[in-house]
């Protein structure tokens, strides 16, 4: 059994991977709130690394690329009850209060472990899913309505977040890209994040780096690829899926060709064993 989705409406669902691992590059169009049944997540974004499991309760912001890592945990799969907050129903939350955004919020994950509040608003959603037939769209709307009037009440600086509108502006390509191109997307997407189309993304791209994007980013993935290996021991099984690749063949195969040796060989040559996951750096959110 692979990932199974059960949605009440296009904008609440209940998601469910039963498999050992599943792995996403991502760029959510909206905020996405999660709560954690069971299982874990390590999401993995340019600003740091974020692991999450049963109980908790996060805020994914829009436009923000990230590598989302799923596993079952304790014998259970991973389960999450997931709100999608889209931009139609926050300009209709925000246009019934005299609220502006002061200024762009820093697009971090926002985390409300076991926050009472939420995670009723959320566990209440639960049994909803056994009921058969259509689910009455005003009243996912006015859970939807609930979860947001939580988050403000919680923490009332994220009217930043949710009540900002704007599309991805033009950015400096040079830092955006220094930031996140470990990122398995494509250029399309790329191009879109920092306020290009695709023509505009290409041209600048090679006028800033004297190369296309493709070559710049296998290049500078296998170069990161190579520090983790070599500096901090990791697993290549890991350090595949975090340096955007595909899977472990093709890292293995792009790496030997860029380095002469494989992965493995590598960390032979060190001598040392792998950290467990609990070594690896926690960056909170």
């Amino acid at each position: 059994m692979e990932h199974v989705s059960t949605y009440l409406t296009p904008e609440i669902k209940l998601s469910c991977y039963e498999d050992h691992f599943f792995k996403s590059d991502v760029v959510f169009d909206h905020h996405m709130l999660i709560w954690f049944i069971s299982g874990q997540t390590k999401i993995v974004q340019a600003e740091g690394v974020h692991y999450f499991q049963t109980g908790d309760i996060f805020l994914i912001p829009r436009n923000q690329p990230a590598t989302i890592l799923n596993y079952p945990k304790d014998g259970l799969p991973h389960k999450t009850v997931v709100m999608t907050l889209t931009t139609d129903m926050l300009r209709t939350y925000y246009s019934r209060l005299a609220v502006q955004a002061l200024g762009p919020a820093a697009p971090k994950i926002r985390s409300f472990r076991r926050h009472p509040l939420l995670e009723s608003c959320l566990a209440s959603l639960v049994p909803y899913f056994a009921v058969e037939g259509p689910f009455p769209p005003e009243l996912a709307a006015l859970k939807i309505t609930e979860a947001i009037s939580i988050l403000r009440t919680i923490e009332p600086d994220l009217d930043d977040l949710l009540a900002n509108f704007d599309d991805p502006h033009k950015v400096d390509l040079i830092s955006f890209m220094e930031k996140n191109y470990m990122f398995n997307m494509p250029a399309e997407t790329f191009s879109q994040l920092t306020g290009r189309s695709l023509t505009t993304f290409k041209r600048d791209f090679k006028k800033a780096f004297n190369t296309t994007p493709q070559r710049w980013l296998t290049h500078k993935r296998l170069e990161l690829a190579h520090y983790h290996l070599s500096e901090q021991r990791r697993k290549p099984t890991d350090v595949c899926y975090e340096t955007g690749f595909e899977n472990l063949s093709h890292f293995s195969y792009a790496f030997k060709k860029q380095f002469g040796y494989s992965p493995a060989h590598l960390l032979a040559s060190k001598g040392h064993a792998q950290p467990s996951q609990n070594a690896e750096q926690r960056v909170s959110c």
